[in-house]
């Protein structure tokens, strides 16, 4: 390399934020995603034997996405070339993938293509991809966070492995920030830094997973405090991060993830979880009416008649959230979320609307027995409706032994918890008396 080239790349290196002068060289100093790239795994197999096809990394902001794309290249010994797909467009796209096939047509290397936010590729553009994929001229490497089912073409992700990047562990976020820490080329290896080990915890802990917000926090506390030999504290550390943000898409997985941990914490009795997963999103700015439907359908679907106080709790909950508002209304939502965790459980009411819908769907539309139509207007009389009606309230327990729906069915079955206990012992009683009229008439 020359003086100038080295000058050059000393100067850019000068620039670089310390997140970016402490990417990994190599596979030995990458941190996390153990679950496909550790020994024995499907990438680190495909890696083994050569057979590095197309694959999609999807995954949070800072857990070595793009990394691990450069890293393939250098283990592959392919030549890496970066588009993004915000900026790059169907022209660039093709000249890429143009020059590829001219490097395999004359004997030289095959390209890895990494494209970062993948997702962001209109149809025509991911369409632009495919018959190259296919034919193995480029490795694909796309990267996105978005769920690449929903996002990425269904043909591209059918000639893609699919890898799920997972936040970073904390213990693997420590090491991370003990390199940098001690690195002398890349870090501040050559400054007195002591670094507490609770700074570290901290900063390994509050950036959820994203290696670069740690080192970023790490990076702000050493630059913005001149002083050296410099106490690396708890309270810089903290001050260097500020407000934490919360890793959040309003529309996307973590909306329904976050949604769908919420309810089954709730229908699992669970009200810390409950309220944690609750916290989680009012933090990250959810729509506190979206809260409250799941909530109001949570009463009915998962307590239901166990505990009939629930839905009209649920409901107050909601209507005191549009009076009030937030701040104030969380604590509302989080009465609710603790209620519902706590009280008794049933699905019968659910699973039975469920059975009879199908019923009417699939099977026989029933008629209306005759002596249930209506008898309030001229003529109905002629027609026998109404006939033989029993009024209920002129019954011995306000209860007639009459036939209400022409067929022998039981859709709704309580369980035996809560107050649905007591009404599983009621209904035995009246369904004991109903059915004596459908024995008699042998429905």
């Amino acid at each position: 390399m020359s003086l100038f080239a080295q000058s050059e790349e000393g100067n850019l290196r000068r620039v670089q934020p310390l997140a970016a002068r402490m990417r990994p060289r190599n596979l030995v100093e990458f941190a996390g995603q153990q679950h496909f790239l550790g020994e024995g795994k499907l990438l680190w197999r495909l890696l083994q034997s050569d057979r590095l096809g197309s694959v999609i990394f999807y995954g949070p902001p800072g857990t070595g996405k793009t990394t691990l794309a450069k890293l393939l290249a250098t283990e592959t010994r392919r030549r890496f070339v970066q588009l993004n797909a915000v900026t790059s467009g169907v022209k660039e796209l093709r000249e890429v993938l143009q020059r590829a096939r001219d490097d395999v047509a004359t004997g030289g290397r095959r390209s890895l293509l990494f494209i970062d936010e993948i997702h962001r590729f209109n149809k025509a553009q991911q369409d632009a991809l495919l018959p190259d994929v296919e034919d193995g001229v480029v490795s694909l490497v796309g990267a996105t966070t978005a769920n690449p089912f929903f996002a990425v073409n269904s043909a591209l992700v059918s000639r893609s492995q699919i890898f799920q990047f997972e936040p970073l562990a904390v213990d693997d976020i420590r090491e991370l920030i003990r390199r940098a820490q001690t690195d002398e080329q890349r870090g501040f290896g050559q400054e007195e830094i002591h670094l507490h080990d609770d700074a570290a915890l901290f900063l390994a802990e509050t950036c959820d997973g994203d290696a670069r917000r740690a080192l970023m926090g790490l990076e702000i506390g050493v630059l913005s405090s001149p002083q050296r030999p410099l106490e690396f504290t708890r309270e810089l550390a903290a001050e260097s991060v500020q407000k934490k943000a919360v890793e959040y898409d309003a529309t996307g997985d973590s909306h329904y993830d976050a949604a769908s941990a919420l309810i089954k914490s709730i229908r699992g009795s669970d009200p810390d979880a409950g309220l944690y997963w609750l916290a989680r999103m009012l933090e990250a700015g959810e729509d506190v009416r979206f809260l409250c439907r799941r909530l109001v359908i949570l009463a009915s679907e998962d307590v239901g008649n166990a505990d009939p106080h629930a839905l009209p709790l649920a409901v107050a909950a909601m209507q005191a959230c549009e009076f009030v508002g937030l701040p104030e209304c969380q604590l509302a939502l989080s009465q609710a979320v603790t209620y519902l965790a706590c009280a008794a459980k049933s699905n019968a009411s659910t699973v039975a609307i469920g059975e009879a819908r199908r019923d009417v769907r699939e099977g026989r539309i029933q008629p209306v027995p005759v002596h249930l139509r209506d008898a309030h207007y001229a003529g109905a009389e002629t027609l026998g409706h109404g006939d033989g009606y029993q009024y209920a309230h002129d019954a011995a327990g306000g209860v007639a032994e009459q036939d209400y729906l022409g067929i022998d069915r039981e859709y709704y079955r309580p369980v035996r918890r809560g107050f649905e206990l007591q009404l599983s012992q009621r209904l035995d009683r009246l369904r004991s008396i109903l059915k004596r009229t459908k024995g008699e008439s042998g429905a």
